[in-house]
């Protein structure tokens, strides 16, 4: 079992540069770029002085707005390193989840991109932060946002009132190692480090609050449930902004001296080279990334023989889907984990000897470290192997609480330490757990958690929309999908097309409802409440069959 340790971020990846220093620590194939454990290490302590001689201090608010870029990379580590909480904003994100964000974490420097897929990250942020157009870079005075000074843009285009990466490296020569090494001890395991914003039953996004001591020790636990060692090299073409990317994939590695291999962006024939071309021992997928790499056209002419472990995790693990990466791509020691933001994520994993009928039909046994109990959700009390329930956990990995959110953290801790998953499990006498539902109504669409209340809020803003019950529904790519059940306000009239443009650029892709149904009334229980499951069900006997 790997023991709990009391170190930083950034002293977690010192240790690895004096152990495994001449060791590749990050390879981007695509991009050309390799970088030794010392290398990285300099290259990480460079942007720590560059962010403190902007003024972060510990303890100050980054947030990163960007695909899996090395600077992103780079900027997990130097946060580690001189105390600023790196937050962490979904590459889906548009204006409106944006801003509440940025207002909502108090941030104080944006690094972004400058456009991802065609979409123009900085248009976006202009129409948040007019002011850029006139303020010089690191005076920002926003009227919306009024804690954001400082913004830097990866790339080389200079913008109005933006830093570029590098004028932020350059500036780190002006800081001296001295001053680094003095901001990195005073440093405490328990202070907060990452933030990541997810969305509960609430509706509004929530800031979990991850520590050193969190993330690194998940960390360590997962590494050895895979029996990661410094001869390994991972493919991490899973997004950075998720604990999945940051903390299942760098943290693990980084955690033993393994290889980190990521892309910028998933692409199903980009992970078959990388893992063809650099050896690649482990690689992480949700279970549809698995799906493009197996029905992908290279796939019967690329060497998989070094591939041995790696992580399918996001959503159900569907077994023909098991069978075929075990199978067909040779990973025979591929872990199943599960977890949630609020835990650092991993609650539960399988091991890499774990027969394949239990890494199928179970999430795995509980890490070392970590206690999880089944209750009865009526009256809290705990319940016998086999009797399904809700999971709750509680230890090392159990976040510091929501931002600025003290209801909704005693909600979800309680006054005994343990958190409320709000998701529904058995486990066996084995003490192997099996997810068998939610108590929440979250739908997970190829991997990315979609919480129904939160694009219920923002439909609830159109001026035609009297109700709306936003429901999952099974889907043959992507699990689930979100479907809209709308109920229109009287002698109007409104179209599905109507419904879905509504939400373009203003909410995620992924959320948008793929079908909108317009109803007359929603299926009620005799107090009231809204049947959720009776629409999920009417969808699949009637409406699914219109498609």
């Amino acid at each position: 079992m790997a023991e709990l340790i009391n170190i930083t971020v950034g002293s977690l990846l010192d240790r690895q540069a004096e152990k495994v220093g001449e060791k590749e620590a990050v390879v981007y194939p695509e991009l050309g770029l390799r970088w030794t454990y010392k290398e990285f290490q300099s290259v990480c302590n460079q942007a720590a002085k560059g962010l403190m001689r902007l003024g972060l201090d510990k303890g100050h608010h980054l947030s990163i707005w960007a695909t899996n870029q090395p600077e992103w990379l780079i900027t997990q580590f130097a946060t580690g390193k001189m105390g600023a909480v790196l937050i962490t904003v979904n590459t889906n994100y548009r204006t409106r989840e944006l801003e509440y964000l940025l207002s909502q974490s108090d941030t104080e420097t944006l690094i972004l991109m400058e456009q991802v897929r065609g979409t123009s990250y900085v248009d976006m942020l202009f129409e948040i932060c007019p002011e850029l157009n006139t303020c010089a870079p690191g005076q920002l005075k926003s009227e919306r946002l009024p804690r954001l000074k400082n913004v830097i843009l990866l790339g080389e285009k200079r913008y109005p009132g933006m830093f570029l990466w590098k004028d932020m490296i350059e500036m780190g020569a002006e800081m001296t190692d001295e001053k680094l090494y003095a901001r990195q001890q005073s440093l405490s395991p328990d202070d907060v480090i990452n933030m990541q914003y997810t969305s509960g039953t609430t509706g509004f996004p929530k800031g979990v609050m991850l520590t050193h001591y969190n993330i690194v020790n998940n960390a360590r636990n997962i590494a050895e449930c895979m029996n990661l060692t410094p001869a390994d090299r991972l493919c991490i073409p899973v997004p950075f902004f998720h604990c999945f990317g940051c903390v299942l994939g760098t943290l693990a590695c980084a955690s033993v001296g393994a290889t980190m291999i990521p892309l910028t962006m998933f692409e199903p024939g980009a992970v078959l080279n990388a893992v063809e071309q650099e050896k690649c021992t482990g690689l992480h997928g949700v279970p549809t990334m698995f799906i493009s790499e197996l029905n992908h056209p290279d796939f019967a002419n690329t060497d998989f023989s070094t591939l041995r472990t790696g992580i399918m995790a996001g959503s159900n693990c569907p077994i023909e889907v098991m069978r075929r990466v075990t199978g067909e791509m040779g990973i025979t020691e591929l872990t199943i984990a599960y977890g949630q933001t609020e835990s650092s994520p991993v609650i539960t994993q399988t091991k890499t000897d774990d027969p394949i009928e239990i890494r199928v039909a179970t999430v795995g046994k509980r890490l070392p470290g970590v206690e999880v109990k089944i209750i009865d959700p009526q009256t809290g009390k705990e319940v016998p192997p086999g009797v399904q329930g809700e999971l709750c956990t509680r230890g090392y990995h159990v976040m510091k609480g929501y931002y600025k959110m003290p209801e909704a953290t005693a909600e979800a801790i309680d006054g005994e330490g343990w958190l409320h998953t709000g998701d529904l499990a058995v486990q066996d006498e084995q003490g192997y757990f099996k997810i068998t539902g939610r108590l929440k109504d979250m739908i997970i669409r190829g991997g990315e958690n979609i919480y129904p209340r939160e694009i219920e809020e923002f439909l609830y803003t159109h001026p035609k929309i009297l109700d709306v019950q936003i429901v999952g529904v099974p889907d043959e790519k992507y699990g689930e999908i979100p479907i809209a059940f709308v109920i229109k306000k009287e002698e109007v009239q409104l179209t599905e097309e109507e419904v879905i443009n509504y939400c373009v650029n203003q909410i995620a892709k992924y959320k948008i409802p793929a079908q909108v149904i317009f109803l007359d009334q929603y299926p009620m229980t005799a107090s009231g409440k809204i049947q959720k499951y009776k629409l999920r069900e009417q969808y699949v006997n009637q409406f699914s069959k219109k498609q």
